[in-house]
C-alpha cells in the first residue's frame, strides 16, 4: 500500500509539472506574439506615414495642375492607401520581428528562454500565429480589393485625361480638341466663357473660318458631342483659291465638333480580378497572379528569415544585424521582381514561375535557423562512466 501511495503521489506531482510546463509556454507564445504584433504595428504605422505623405504631395500637385479632378483627390488617396498597405505589410512584418526579438535579446530575456530550453525553433510557434492571421488578411487585399483599388484609379485617371483634351482651352494659344480638323483662339477666357474668339474648321475642301466677340463650349449630356456656341460675330465659308466666299453674320452660332473615336478604357494586367487572371493564358497575366500570391506567401519566408537573423551577441548590439537584414530584403524583393519580369517575357517555365525565390530564401532560413538551434550539431554527448 505504501509503496502504490508512494507512485500514485508521484505521478501526480508528473502532471502537476506538466501542467505548470505548458502553463509557462502557453505564457511565453503569447508574450511574444503580443512584442511582435506590437512591433509589426509600429513599424507598419512609420512605413506608412511616409510613403503616404510622399503620395499625397504627387496627388496634389496633380490636382493642382488640372492633370486630376479635385473632387476625386479623396478617392485617389484612399484607394493608394490600400494599396500601400497590401506592399508594405512583408516588410513591415520581417522588421517588426527583428526589433521584437532584438529587444528581447538585449534585456537577456531570449537567454532566459533558452536556459528553460525555449530555443529559436519554440519561437516559430507564436510567430507562426501571427503570420497565418497577416496572410489572410493579405489575402483578402492582394487577391480581391488591391485589383479592384487598381482598376478604378486607373479609370479615374483615364477620364480625367480625356476631359483635359477635350477641356484645355487657355487664353491666347491655338488650341485643336478634334486633332487637327478645327482650330480654336480665344484671347480670355473667363470662367466657361470665351472673348474675342477665332475658330476655324475645314470640312472636306471648304474651310470656315469664324470670328466672334463671345462664345462658351457645350456638351450634351447624353451623347457626349462637343459644340462651340458663337455670339455676335461673322462667318467666312469658302474653298482656298477660289475667289467666291460665303459671309453671314450672325447672333448666335453653334459648331459642331466631330472629335475622334473615343478611347476605350483598357484594363492592365494589375487591374483584372483574380478569376479573369486564372483563366487567361497571357503570360502577363500568368506573371501578375503569382506576383499576387506571392505577397501573403512572403509573409511565411520573412517571418522564418526573422527568426535567425534576429540573434546577436551581447557584444553587437540590439540592431547589429539590421543591415544585414535589410540587405538580404533587398535581395529578395529584387529577385522577385526579376523572376516575375522572367516570367512575363517567357524565359521560365510557368511551373517554376516565382516560386524558386522563396524556395531558395526559406532553405537559407532553415539551415541559418538548423544552425542557430543546434540540429547541426554533430558532437555527441559524453559517455558517463560506468560505475565498477
Amino acid at each position: 500500500m505504501l509503496e502504490y501511495r508512494g507512485k500514485k503521489q508521484f505521478s501526480a506531482f508528473d502532471s502537476l509539472k506538466v501542467l505548470a510546463a505548458d502553463s509557462i509556454v502557453s505564457l511565453i507564445n503569447r508574450y511574444v506574439f503580443r512584442e511582435a504584433f506590437g512591433s509589426w504595428l509600429i513599424v507598419l504605422a512609420v512605413l506608412f506615414l511616409i510613403f503616404m505623405t510622399n503620395q499625397l504631395a504627387d496627388i496634389l500637385g496633380d490636382a493642382a495642375a488640372d492633370r486630376l479632378p479635385r473632387e476625386a483627390v479623396a478617392a485617389i488617396f484612399g484607394f493608394t492607401a490600400l494599396r500601400y498597405l497590401t506592399f508594405l505589410t512583408p516588410i513591415a512584418l520581417f522588421l517588426g520581428i527583428m526589433f521584437a526579438l532584438a529587444r528581447l535579446t538585449r534585456d537577456s530575456e531570449m537567454a532566459a528562454l533558452a536556459a528553460c530550453g525555449i530555443g529559436p525553433g519554440r519561437l516559430l510557434v507564436p510567430i507562426g500565429a501571427l503570420t497565418v492571421l497577416l496572410a489572410i488578411g493579405l489575402s483578402w487585399l492582394a487577391l480581391e480589393t488591391t485589383p479592384a483599388v487598381s482598376r478604378r484609379i486607373e479609370e479615374i485617371r483615364f477620364n480625367a485625361d480625356q476631359d483635359i483634351e477635350l477641356g484645355a482651352i487657355e487664353p491666347g494659344r491655338f488650341t485643336s480638341p478634334d486633332s487637327g480638323k478645327t482650330v480654336l483662339y480665344p484671347r480670355e477666357v473667363v470662367g466657361d466663357e470665351l472673348r474675342d474668339v477665332f475658330l476655324q474648321s475645314q470640312q472636306g475642301e471648304r474651310v470656315i473660318a469664324i470670328l466672334a466677340a463671345r462664345g462658351r463650349r457645350v456638351m450634351d449630356p447624353v451623347t457626349g458631342e462637343l459644340s462651340f456656341v458663337l455670339y455676335d460675330g461673322r462667318r467666312y465659308e469658302g474653298v482656298p483659291g477660289e475667289g467666291s466666299f460665303l459671309v453671314l453674320e450672325f447672333d448666335e452660332h453653334g459648331m459642331p465638333i466631330r472629335t475622334e473615336e473615343e478611347k476605350q478604357f483598357v484594363a492592365g494586367a494589375a487591374s483584372k480580378p483574380t478569376l479573369a487572371l486564372l483563366r487567361s493564358t497571357a503570360l502577363e497575366d500568368r506573371a501578375e497572379l503569382q506576383w499576387r500570391v506571392s505577397l501573403p506567401l512572403s509573409l511565411f519566408v520573412l517571418g522564418l528569415l526573422a527568426v535567425p537573423l534576429s540573434r546577436s551577441s551581447p557584444r553587437e548590439g540590439r540592431y547589429a544585424r539590421l543591415a544585414v537584414a535589410l540587405f538580404i530584403y533587398i535581395i529578395y524583393a529584387n529577385m522577385t521582381s526579376l523572376a516575375r519580369l522572367w516570367l512575363e517575357r517567357g524565359l521560365v517555365a510557368d511551373w517554376l514561375g516565382m516560386w524558386w525565390v522563396h524556395a531558395v530564401v526559406v532553405a537559407i532560413a532553415l539551415l541559418l535557423l538548423a544552425r542557430d538551434d543546434g540540429w547541426l550539431s554533430w558532437r555527441r554527448a559524453p559517455r558517463q562512466a560506468v560505475a565498477t
